[in-house]
């Protein structure tokens, strides 16, 4: 269930899901723009790092950048 009420809040809520989805790192600023506004981001990014999310822009972070979270994360463990 909160799973489902974070969803309802994100900053990206209508918008078109292919800007989230870009071709590149590059292309994936507009994507992050939206995301550093949201008051939800932290829930996102969490919910990608914890299913793993392979693409996309979730949270304010490409694929490359939740790698190095985890990366991070695993060595602070």
């Amino acid at each position: 269930m909160g799973d489902i009420i974070w969803r309802d809040l994100g900053a990206c809520r209508g918008l078109d899901p292919d800007v989230f989805f870009p071709e590149t790192e590059e292309e994936a600023d507009t994507a992050k723009a939206i995301c550093d506004s949201c008051d939800v981001r932290i829930a996102c990014l969490e919910h990608a790092l914890a299913s793993r999310e392979k693409v996309g822009v979730w949270g304010g972070t490409t694929e490359r950048e939740r790698r190095r979270i985890v990366r991070q994360r695993r060595r602070t463990a």
